[in-house]
């Protein structure tokens, strides 16, 4: 970071992380209250039709850009990139560091990275050290218990579940504001 600043001395550098997560029609199972002696009612599926939620998040501030797309791979990922980067720097006055895994949509020779964005891959096998793998307990919140016929209602509650979340950003940032992310 020390680096870019100084390589960048007339841009502001902002450091976020990025992660996806894959959610599809089989629900996330939550425990429920129920009557003493009673048996709540849980909903089974097992349709293996999914989706992708990309994430990105300011340490700092909590600030947080979700994107739903189909697939993880490097043309998604290279959209991802640019909203992101068209959201967080609409005007090209910083240079946005984003930390990520090494999956392979992050590592492919044909992914496009915007001439604003830094990508900082992190060692491999190292889920622990990613601010953004936190997020996706919160996203999955939002789906808890509910059971959807198809993709366009897991996408309805899902665009939802994110817009709340980017509107809290208090909520973000007390999950992914690890000390060494917000000092960076």
């Amino acid at each position: 970071m020390a680096e870019l600043r100084q390589s960048h001395h007339d841009k502001e550098v902002e450091l976020w992380c990025e992660d996806e997560a894959r959610l599809g029609l089989k629900p996330v199972v939550r425990r429920a209250w129920a009557l003493k002696g009673t048996r709540p009612r849980s909903n089974g599926r097992h349709k293996f039709e999914s989706l992708f939620v990309y994430g990105f998040a300011h340490p700092n501030s909590g600030r947080s850009r979700f994107l739903i797309l189909p697939k993880a791979n490097a043309e998604c990922m290279g959209q991802a990139l640019a909203d992101f980067a068209g959201w967080a720097d609409p005007d090209g006055r910083k240079v946005l560091v984003v930390i990520l895994d090494g999956s392979g949509g992050h590592t492919a020779k044909g992914l496009r990275v915007p001439p604003n964005v830094v990508l900082h891959r992190q060692p491999s096998c190292t889920p622990e050290l990613q601010p953004a793998e936190h997020l996706w307990p919160l996203v999955r919140e939002g789906l808890a218990n509910q059971v959807f016929n198809d993709l366009n209602g897991l996408t309805a509650t899902l665009t939802t579940r994110c817009q709340w979340l980017t509107e809290h950003p208090m909520v973000v940032g007390g999950a992914v504001g690890f000390h060494w992310a917000v000092a960076a």
